[in-house]
């Protein structure tokens, strides 16, 4: 592999995710939800249906909060518990549609804050981002 002309520094790159992301939630709709439910329901929207125990672990949380979380999203409707097809003893958390449209008007929200912000960028400024979104997607898939 080639060496690059210029050396990324993650200390810095994580410095400026940590911002962005920091100016990104004070774009969130009002009376949002939180970000680790957020974060589930993004899970379950790209993964499928998951075990409490699955996506506990992959949020870094214990297994009773995320009951409580799977608990407060389905007395919201943003998810609903059910059984597994192949074996009826296993309980799934899946997102609802009401789940995915949460979803769906949170990003067009912070797509709307966002573009305000990129219209203060030059237009070599917002070429670089754009050159870069591949490869950070792929750092985050």
């Amino acid at each position: 592999m080639p060496a690059s002309k210029t050396a990324l520094d993650p200390a810095r790159l994580t410095a400026a995710v940590e911002r962005l992301f920091s100016v990104l939630r004070h774009g969130n709709p009002p009376n949002d939800i939180s970000l680790t439910a957020a974060s589930t329901l993004r899970r379950l929207e790209r993964e499928g249906p998951r075990r409490l125990t699955e996506l506990a672990a992959a949020e870094g949380v214990t297994q009773p909060a995320m009951t409580q979380l799977a608990q407060r999203l389905e007395r919201d409707g943003l998810a609903e518990r059910t059984t597994d097809a192949t074996d009826g003893r296993v309980v799934l958390v899946r997102v609802t549609q009401a789940g995915r449209d949460l979803l769906a008007r949170r990003r067009a929200v912070r797509a709307e804050h966002l573009t305000a912000l990129l219209r203060d960028l030059t237009p070599e400024d917002e070429a670089l981002i754009a050159a870069a979104l591949p490869a950070l997607e792929r750092l985050a898939p």
